[in-house]
């Protein structure tokens, strides 16, 4: 895993509420134990026509997607059953970000185990996010982490909460067993003063 660091980016307003996850990579694609070619199949029931034809009309077919890191999506997002996919398919796009008012608890741990940010913003600020961006199109956030704030183009700056374990994950880049790897040292050097103290025969049989 790559560090998260902060960035400024666009957004893809995506205002429909309880979007699941079948939606967001239908079960069809879960075949696959990668994440190539994930990013082509983000939204596919949505985004293509019965042959496979993008719609013009989706928004993540219109020339405003490209390049846009931060998914604006509509309340309870990421519901429905369990798929790691899902954020694989949204990171494999290009989304470092998804803003919503709530999310899915099973998404959301997915996503924070695969550098995806799910940003909780409050409901003025994300309809006011939405109306934004419906006015420019080019309308752009920054995202940082480290001090857990979304930061608009006015200078206003709107915290959003972070496990603290997953936060301290995205930004040293790694996963659990990565973390868990570089506690290498401190867990031989518990393991060798516990041995010390233990008096094996004491255990033996009579």
């Amino acid at each position: 895993m790559k560090k998260f660091t902060r960035f400024e980016g666009r957004l893809v307003p995506l205002p429909v509420d309880n979007i699941d996850t079948d939606q967001i990579i239908p079960a069809r694609f879960l075949k696959t134990i990668t994440k190539e070619g994930l990013g082509d199949q983000l939204f596919y029931d949505w985004r293509y026509d019965a042959e496979g034809r993008p719609k013009p009309e989706f928004i993540l077919n219109q020339p405003r997607a490209r390049g846009a890191e931060i998914l604006l999506a509509g309340d309870n997002f990421g519901c429905g059953s369990s798929r790691e996919h899902a954020p694989w398919a949204l990171t494999q796009f290009g989304f470092r970000a998804v803003i919503s008012t709530s999310f899915a608890d099973i998404f959301k741990q997915n996503s924070l185990k695969n550098s995806l940010l799910p940003i909780l913003a409050p409901p003025a600020v994300h309809a006011a996010l939405f109306r934004a961006v419906e006015a420019d199109p080019d309308y752009r956030v920054g995202v940082d982490l480290a001090s857990q704030k979304l930061i608009l183009p006015s200078g206003e700056e709107v915290e959003f909460p972070v496990d603290s374990f997953a936060k301290h994950c995205l930004l040293e880049g790694v996963d659990e067993l990565g973390y868990i790897l570089k506690q290498e040292a401190a867990i031989a050097a518990y393991e060798a003063q516990r041995a010390g103290t233990l008096d094996t025969t004491s255990a033996l049989p009579a």
